[in-house]
């Protein structure tokens, strides 16, 4: 601890783990259990308790209440653990929670996301890297977040559901069935509309594996087509990429089930080849 810059007026227990570098702000709370990495910032009036632990470099804002109880009614008090890794920016009053037996007790969010005021990520979620999660927006329980997704602002995401890697789930939107890697998925309940092109434009990805993806798409929504003969044509078909792997993987290995295609809007292309 001799190495943190702790305010007077903070309370931080004595067996806490503060790496080198560590800010802990006006009277913030820090429990007997939790690690702080090099470089990580506590906010004022921030609580961070429960066996935590956050990796390097990450911001947690004020009033953020980060270790807290699940608000699971199973949940008696269990040893269960959150761990967050580097370089996250937690802003002000987000709620994040450890995870149950019935999750594997781990609640785990990666390194490089944002989650805007007022985000809750429920017990047993699992966040990868590099997402954004829009302000008021709520994670059920169980819920998976793959990389590089952006979560709209007041959007919700039901317990055990998944949202698959540089997807983008507009503002508002209620997503109660599993969202495939690279699609654009919108309202209530959420149905997709196309890929998030904007997303992979960002990523740099290369323009034949986009003009792959947007055939893959085509094939599992707009054939009529049942999972297992849409699977089998895009890998029959399409070059073997990656990409288009994860795809189809991710719907075929869904649980909950995958959203579908909503209305297509006159200004959106038919060419299904890109």
């Amino acid at each position: 601890m001799s190495a943190a810059a702790i305010h007077p007026t903070a309370i931080v227990a004595p067996t806490a783990e503060l790496a080198a570098g560590v800010t802990i702000g006006p009277y913030a709370v820090v429990g007997p259990r939790v690690r702080l990495g090099a470089g990580t910032r506590v906010g004022a009036h921030a609580v961070v308790e429960g066996h935590t632990s956050v990796g390097a470099r990450t911001e947690i804002f004020a009033f953020a209440a980060v270790g807290t109880p699940p608000q699971d009614l199973k949940f008696h008090g269990e040893a269960s653990r959150l761990e967050i890794g580097d370089d996250n920016r937690i802003r002000e009053f987000t709620t994040l929670q450890p995870g149950t037996e019935g999750g594997g007790m781990l609640t785990r969010i990666g390194s490089g996301n944002l989650l805007m005021n007022y985000t809750h990520i429920a017990h047993d979620c699992r966040l990868g890297d590099r997402i954004i999660v829009a302000n008021g927006t709520q994670l059920g329980g169980h819920v998976t977040i793959e990389s590089h997704v952006v979560l709209g602002a007041l959007s919700a995401i039901h317990q055990f559901a998944r949202v698959g890697e540089s997807a983008i789930v507009g503002a508002g939107s209620m997503v109660s069935q599993d969202v495939p890697p690279f699609c654009n998925a919108t309202g209530d309940r959420a149905a997709l509309h196309g890929l998030n092109l904007l997303g992979l434009k960002r990523r740099g990805l290369d323009v034949a594996v986009t003009r792959a993806l947007r055939r893959a798409y085509a094939l599992m929504f707009r054939h009529g087509l049942r999972v297992a003969a849409a699977a089998a044509r895009i890998r029959a078909e399409l070059p073997d990429l990656p990409e288009v792997e994860r795809f189809v993987a991710f719907i075929e290995a869904s649980q909950r089930g995958v959203c579908r295609e909503g209305r297509r809007r006159k200004s959106e292309s038919t060419d299904e080849h890109g």
